[in-house]
């Protein structure tokens, strides 16, 4: 889980998602109590949850047993070593995250941008298994906006569990407030068009994670939840006012694929899109608007 090597213990890895500042990697490792450990760096901070198989990990911050559910603290630029004493193999989903996105959200979360791990792992149970699973989940999702969302609480959990705070609630200032303006306002121009948080955050004249923050404060949803929300209500509108083909709809909302945008208006609307259109009559009014027009 730290940088690549060229030790003989057969290490598969693969990139399972990424960004600018973060990324996230599925890790199998086969190594047994025959197999002996070699020193790794982290080269960004990591917090990796251990899927399946136990290995100890040694650390400047301790020596741990990690297990499924327990989660690996790893602090940038720092060594470590992992051992396979106990059994064979493992598996970890790892993420990366680049030294300066951590130290702000870090000082947002703790109070201080130089906050470093003081353990080797968090113990199972820790309330840090719904934000992983989320991560998980998404790295499909085609939204890359409600994946990053996702990689930030995750890191927010983690900070949040051994710091005993929640973060600062500090209201947004007047200039904090005419940014995020900005930015739905841009949002809604251009809810139709792939969208992130480093272009997002651009708009708002703000970084990234400043952004996001800022936003849920302001607007009480996250940026992908608020575009969701757009893509979502005009999508419902065209279906009951046009008869464009369900997949017509989804696409120019937005959406990258039939089945993603099937799944997001059930869930909000309690119902398929078709269902929702028969209810409403979209094609008779799409029918009659066309005869209209043709006049």
């Amino acid at each position: 889980m730290g940088a690549a090597d060229e030790r003989s213990v057969p290490l598969a890895s693969r990139v399972i998602a990424e960004g600018a500042d973060w990324s996230i990697g599925d890790y199998v490792c086969h190594a047994g109590p025959g197999d002996r450990p070699f020193e790794e760096c982290h080269e960004r901070v990591t917090i990796a949850a251990v899927v399946a198989g136990s290995f100890t990990y040694r650390a400047e911050t301790g020596r741990s047993l990690l297990y499924p559910g327990a989660f690996l603290l790893g602090n940038a630029g720092k060594c470590f070593e992992c051992g396979h004493d106990h059994g064979r193999g493992d598996r970890c989903v790892a993420l990366h995250l680049a030294p300066a996105l951590f130290e702000e959200i870090a000082a947002s979360v703790t109070g201080s941008c130089r906050f470093l791990f003081p353990v080797a792992m968090l113990p199972a149970g820790a309330g840090l298994t719904r934000p992983m699973v989320d991560i998980e989940s998404m790295t499909k999702d085609p939204s890359p906006i409600a994946l990053e969302e996702a990689v930030v609480r995750l890191v927010e959990a983690v900070l949040a569990s051994m710091s005993g705070s929640s973060g600062s609630r500090r209201a947004p200032s007047a200039d904090d407030q005419r940014r995020i303006a900005n930015a739905l306002r841009y949002i809604e121009e251009h809810a139709e068009e792939p969208l992130d948080l480093a272009g997002l955050a651009g708009v708002a004249c703000m970084s990234k994670y400043h952004f996001l923050r800022t936003f849920r404060r302001t607007v009480g949803v996250t940026p992908y939840k608020f575009l969701l929300g757009v893509r979502l209500r005009r999508a419902a509108v065209r279906l009951r006012t046009t008869s464009a083909p369900i997949a017509a709809v989804a696409f120019d909302a937005g959406f990258g694929d039939l089945s993603t945008f099937n799944a997001r208006f059930r869930g909000v609307f309690g119902e398929s899109p078709r269902a929702y259109r028969s209810r409403y009559g979209g094609a008779a009014y799409g029918s009659n608007a066309a005869s209209i027009g043709t006049r």
